[in-house]
């Protein structure tokens, strides 16, 4: 049997592959074996490791399952998630693997409405001025957006998370695109609100210097009740799981809400805007 030599250095998906293999080896199993144990056949399992297909989510997981991974850090799922969505600041893609299994997310945001909200248009429009500027290529740009879509629909299960958003009010007061992307913008933040599992509020500009956060912050609480949160700059995403960093993190979250707007209010202040957006 002819043997390829892989070249885990060439990219992300051939270091996917090589660790893949070298694992498998390690617990002496062919890749027949492996397959059983995952659900694949021989055929797939060598083309992944190869480099020839792209694992995909399902492949990752079940690879983590099958070779004593799952609960650690470095994952398959990760190393998927990175190859998935090398475009996304460093930090999110391990992010979003979190997420989609929280029991309750708190998150806030400044300038955009956060992707977990965000229509397929407005989505869109975002992702097309990041191309018009240089920074992603288009291929990205549709990355982007199907992750919004993915996100989206991680947390529709049968026990949805609990969502707690708070919006700056600069989310809803910058235009983006035409109208009629602000208004289907503007009635997805009213139906979130209505939802038995969410509490939306804004942060109204008028809170200043008592505004906790200048920047977008996550919080997550896990299955287990553990906590963890995540933050970004213009640069990276920071993923932080002590306690002794996360606490403080929390603390200032319940006193931002406190400080903004009631849900009713936050409510009235989308009507508000949108009939004058129209």
């Amino acid at each position: 049997m002819n043997r390829k030599e892989l070249e885990p250095d060439s990219s992300p998906q051939a270091a996917f592959g090589a660790r893949l293999r070298g694992m498998r080896e390690a617990r002496g199993w062919k890749q027949e074996e492996l397959g059983a144990h995952i659900g694949y056949s021989s055929t797939h399992v060598s083309a992944v490791e190869t480099g020839r297909k792209m694992p995909t989510l399902r492949f990752a997981r079940s690879a983590d399952i099958a070779l004593g991974l799952v609960g650690v850090l470095d994952t398959f799922e990760r190393d998927w998630r990175e190859i998935r969505h090398g475009a996304l600041l460093e930090g999110f893609p391990e992010y979003v693997g979190h997420e989609s299994r929280a029991a309750e997310i708190r998150l806030y945001e400044v300038g955009v409405v956060p992707g977990l909200l965000q229509t397929p248009e407005y989505a869109s429009v975002l992702a097309a001025g990041a191309v018009k500027r240089g920074a992603i290529t288009p291929e990205q740009a549709s990355e982007r957006v199907a992750l919004v879509a993915e996100r989206q629909a991680a947390l529709v299960r049968n026990s949805p998370p609990l969502l707690f958003v708070v919006l700056d009010e600069s989310c809803v007061r910058r235009s983006i695109g035409e109208p009629a992307v602000m208004a289907a913008q503007f009635d997805r933040l009213l139906a979130f609100a209505e939802l038995p599992n969410t509490v939306f509020q804004i942060a109204p500009f008028a809170m200043g210097e008592r505004r906790p956060f200048d920047l977008p912050v996550t919080v997550l609480t896990l299955a287990d009740r553990s906590l963890m949160s995540y933050a970004e700059s213009s640069q990276r995403g920071h993923l932080e799981r002590e306690s002794t960093g996360v606490l403080p993190m929390l603390t200032a979250y319940h006193q931002l809400q406190a400080e903004a707007h009631s849900q009713a209010a936050s409510v009235a202040m989308i009507r508000d805007i949108r009939k004058g957006a129209l």
